[in-house]
C-alpha cells in the first residue's frame, strides 16, 4: 500500500493499494481487487474486504463505478442500490464512503479539499483525460462545496512514458486537439510510432482545472511487476487476463 504526503490530511484516509497483501492466485497474484476481471470470485470478496478493512468499513461501502472511459463523474453518498453505475469518477461530501478507482495501466486520481470535506477519484485513461475527465471530477466537487484552489490531487501508479507506445493515429488525434500537446510524446525507434507521457498528460489536465496542488507519484505500472498489474504487460505476454489495482479515499466520520 502506497500513501502519499499530499492527502495526509484531517479528516481524510487514502490508499493506493499495490498488488501485494491479497489472496488471489496466478497471474492475478494477490490483491486482485477487479470485480470485472475472471479470478475467482470469492478471492475478489475476500481481497476487497481486506481493503475495506484498511478504511474501517463493511465491504458494501468501497464504493466502485463500471468504469466505461468517459468523463462522466457521480455524486456518491451510499453504495449503489443495485449494479454499478457506467461512469469513471465519483465525488461526495458523505463520511463513511471510501470511493475505489479500479486501474491497471490507467491513471487513478485521488482528490480532496480537507477543509470543505469533499472528496473525489478518477480513472484517467488517455480517453478519459483526453475528454475531460479530471475536469469533470474538480467540477462536481465545487458543485458539493469545494473551493477550486484547495482541492489537492495526486496521481498514483500508471504506465510510464518509456513504456507507454503508440501510433500514428493516436499521435493524430492530440495534435488536433492541440499542438502544444507535442511536448507529451518522445520517438520511438518504429516508424509512425511515439511514446506517450500519460502521467504529464494527466498533469497539464489538473493544472487546467485550476486546482490548488497536484502531486505525480511517478510510478509505472508496467515496469514494476512486484507491486503492479499491468493491462499492457499482460497483452506483450499474451496472458488471457490481468489483476486491477484499487486506489480509494474516504471523509473519516
Amino acid at each position: 500500500m502506497i500513501m502519499a504526503d499530499t492527502l495526509q490530511l484531517p479528516g481524510i484516509q487514502h490508499a493506493f493499494f499495490t498488488r501485494q497483501g491479497g489472496v488471489s492466485e496466478g497471474i492475478y497474484t494477490s490483491l486482485n481487487g477487479g470485480q470485472g476481471s475472471n479470478d475467482a470470485p470469492d478471492a475478489v470478496r475476500e481481497n476487497r474486504a481486506i481493503m475495506a478493512s484498511h478504511f474501517g468499513i463493511v465491504p458494501d461501502r468501497l464504493v466502485n463505478v463500471w468504469q466505461v472511459h468517459s468523463p462522466d463523474c457521480l455524486v456518491v453518498d451510499g453504495p449503489w442500490p443495485g449494479d454499478r453505475p457506467k461512469a469513471d469518477a465519483m465525488a461526495s461530501s458523505t463520511p463513511g464512503i471510501a470511493l475505489a478507482i479500479a486501474t491497471a495501466d490507467c491513471g487513478p486520481v485521488l482528490f480532496a479539499d480537507a477543509e470543505r470535506r469533499v472528496i473525489g477519484a478518477c480513472h484517467a485513461g488517455w480517453k478519459g483525460a483526453f475528454t475531460g475527465v479530471v475536469e469533470a471530477t474538480v467540477a462536481r466537487m465545487i458543485e458539493l462545496g469545494a473551493k477550486c484552489e484547495a482541492i489537492v490531487a495526486v496521481l498514483g501508479p500508471c504506465i510510464g512514458p518509456k513504456a507507454y507506445e503508440v501510433g500514428p493515429e493516436f499521435v493524430a488525434r492530440f495534435d488536433e486537439q492541440s499542438p502544444d500537446n507535442t511536448r507529451f510524446f518522445a520517438p520511438s525507434a518504429r516508424e509512425g510510432h511515439a511514446y506517450f507521457d500519460l502521467h504529464g498528460y494527466i498533469g497539464e489536465r489538473a493544472k487546467r482545472a485550476g486546482i490548488g496542488s497536484f502531486t505525480d507519484l511517478g510510478l509505472c505500472t508496467y515496469a514494476d511487476e512486484k507491486r503492479f498489474y499491468s493491462y499492457r504487460r499482460m497483452g506483450h505476454r499474451g496472458e488471457s487476463d490481468y489483476g486491477r489495482l484499487i486506489s480509494a479515499i474516504m471523509l473519516t466520520e
